[in-house]
């Protein structure tokens, strides 16, 4: 049965006459395959947001993806960054353009919450979560992107240290964040 949700697609190979539509849409560029049984409209694929949950069931917004939704840094996000199970074997559309950040199950949770945007609900790594990463992943991302991440989360009234400080020792940071703190505050 052909279902449409926020411009995806889910076809069922099973109903002949749907699937043969939903080919000859997919030929004629009025559909986007983007796996097996998926598709979406382009215009959907345009938007600022992705229906993520649908092309990588169970990810998890990250790193720039998450910095960009949270405005704590001016980097343009080439990719939507989504954490995923180590364990997991993932197929990706060419299009739209996702990286995949594999961690241990038990760091998944840690921050995990849901949002809705532009009518999509997503799962998304919080504020407090997404810094942290961006200290853990300063070698990759450059210092002076982290410490800009660090900066405007500094200026956020709703800011929670000590929800921050939590995080940061599950994910091992806290040293490295508690002697940039200190410099910052």
């Amino acid at each position: 049965m052909l279902q449409n949700e926020n411009g995806i697609v889910r076809a069922d190979r099973n109903n002949n006459i749907e699937y043969r539509r939903i080919l000859r849409a997919t030929r004629e560029g009025r559909l986007v395959r983007l796996r097996n049984g998926l598709y979406a409209h382009p215009e959907a694929l345009t938007e600022n947001v992705v229906d993520i949950e649908s092309i990588v069931p169970d990810g998890i917004v990250c790193l720039y993806s998450a910095w960009t939704h949270y405005n704590l840094t001016t980097q343009i996000p080439n990719a939507f960054y989504v954490a995923v199970e180590r364990s997991r074997k993932i197929y990706l559309p060419v299009f739209p353009d996702i990286t995949l950040v594999y961690q241990r199950k038990e760091l998944l949770d840690i921050g995990k919450t849901q949002i809705v945007v532009q009518g999509i609900r997503l799962t998304i790594t919080d504020v407090e979560r997404s810094v942290c990463d961006a200290v853990k992943y300063r070698h990759k991302i450059g210092i002076d992107v982290m410490v800009e991440i660090i900066d405007n989360y500094l200026r956020l009234p709703n800011r929670n240290i000590s929800k921050l400080a939590e995080y940061a020792k599950q994910l091992r940071v806290y040293n490295i964040l508690y002697t940039i703190l200190q410099v910052k505050l």
